[in-house]
């Protein structure tokens, strides 16, 4: 049985691979897309390796 750090991992990888694959069939996109497929490996790889982990994400809103 998986944990849902797992879960939340493999769901994160195959929302990559679907950003990756729209990406790559609209070239307007597809820089956009790559960015979001590296971000979702990112985060599984943080939660994988360190699943309470914390980060600030204040450091990622848009200022006002």
């Amino acid at each position: 049985m998986a944990t849902h750090a797992q879960l939340a991992a493999h769901l994160m990888r195959g929302a990559a691979e679907f950003f990756r694959n729209v990406g790559e069939q609209n070239s307007q996109l597809k820089a956009e897309m790559d960015q979001n497929a590296r971000t979702f490996e990112l985060v599984a790889e943080r939660v994988e390796a360190d699943p309470n982990g914390e980060v600030d994400v204040e450091q990622f809103e848009a200022p006002s």
